[in-house]
């Protein structure tokens, strides 16, 4: 009796056991919602989409894959003989830049192209830097794009961080709501990179800086005697500078006074002396999204191109559109 009791009492457990692991193991998992190619561009679902841009270079427009647009970008954003895993993750930017870019603005400002090869309006392009490197970079992507909650992100990179990127409103006065998906993270380029990206210097007159803060950003700045960092970003990045009377906005004074000068807002150093602004930092560029320099390093340490993403970007899916 007390055997076949014990029996039971082993034959409920094993049976409870079965129930609850069942209940525990999880189902598959939920496919990420595919954004919509724009219908401008589109050629059925699946199917690469067709591009009409806007060459700066000919002043023709003409048709294109987009899957050969995306290579361009690759030759004219990143060094072609760099890790097929850095250009890898520079492929699926572009891919996703400009489907985000048609879907935010519907086209180029040159007529009825969809976009140009006008680096200040999109993306900078270089079809005669491509190379098997780039090649097998866009090819191992092939239809690949980064989207948050179904929607293409907004595809932001810069050269250098300085070891660590920023929000989108400290580093590019970004008006609207900041993105959900953009963070600040350390980012692994802070000793890569030639001399100039991973710090920089540049002296500027004050007469010079009091005319560009006058004429591009309507401020008097009255008598330049002394200039601050007045606000700092999560990042440390300068949100706002005071100089002479005025204070002025970090990222737009870079972008007025030319960011090939005053290289990023990520400045270690902001005075006057004399009749000269003289100012210091770290990193290339605005330091929104991906580095570039940063996924270099990250690639050479084994990482995928999706893994690099990932790094950059917070709480998003990477989607294949077309095969």
């Amino acid at each position: 009796m007390y055997k076949r009791f014990t029996v039971i009492v082993l034959a409920f457990i094993v049976a409870i056991t079965f129930v609850v692991g069942c209940a525990k193991k999880p189902g598959p998992a939920k496919k990420p919602a595919a954004p919509k190619i724009p219908d401008k561009i589109s050629r059925g679902a699946g199917k690469e989409p067709v591009l009409s841009v806007y060459e700066i270079q000919t002043r023709n427009v003409k048709d294109m894959k987009l899957e050969d647009y995306v290579a361009g970008v690759v030759a004219g954003e990143m060094e072609n003989y760099w890790p097929v895993e850095a250009l890898a993750a520079q492929a699926i930017l572009a891919r996703t830049y400009v489907l985000e870019f048609i879907t935010d603005k519907g086209g180029s400002k040159y007529g009825d192209a969809d976009i140009s090869t006008d680096f200040e309006e999109a993306q900078a392009w270089n079809p005669k830097n491509i190379n098997d490197r780039i090649k097998k970079a866009v090819k191992m992507t092939r239809g690949e794009v980064v989207t948050y909650k179904g929607n293409y992100v907004k595809a932001w990179f810069h050269s250098h961080a300085g070891g660590i990127t920023a929000t989108a409103k400290e580093g590019l006065n970004f008006k609207e709501t900041e993105p959900p998906y953009i963070k600040v993270t350390k980012s692994p380029d802070t000793d890569a990179g030639p001399a100039g990206k991973r710090t920089w210097s540049a002296s500027f007159s004050t007469a010079e800086i009091s005319s560009v803060i006058r004429d591009k950003l309507g401020m008097e700045t009255g008598p330049i005697n002394n200039a601050s960092v007045a606000k700092r970003g999560p990042s440390g990045r300068a949100i706002q500078l005071k100089i002479g009377n005025a204070t002025v906005s970090a990222p737009e004074l870079r972008i007025a006074l030319g960011s090939m000068e005053m290289r990023s807002t990520l400045l270690t150093s902001f005075k006057v002396e004399g009749d000269r602004v003289l100012m210091a930092g770290k990193g290339f560029g605005h330091g929104v999204g991906l580095s570039q320099w940063g996924a270099n390093v990250i690639a050479k340490q084994g990482k995928k191109p999706e893994d690099i993403i990932r790094h950059y970007f917070k709480d998003i899916d990477i989607v294949k559109l077309w095969k």
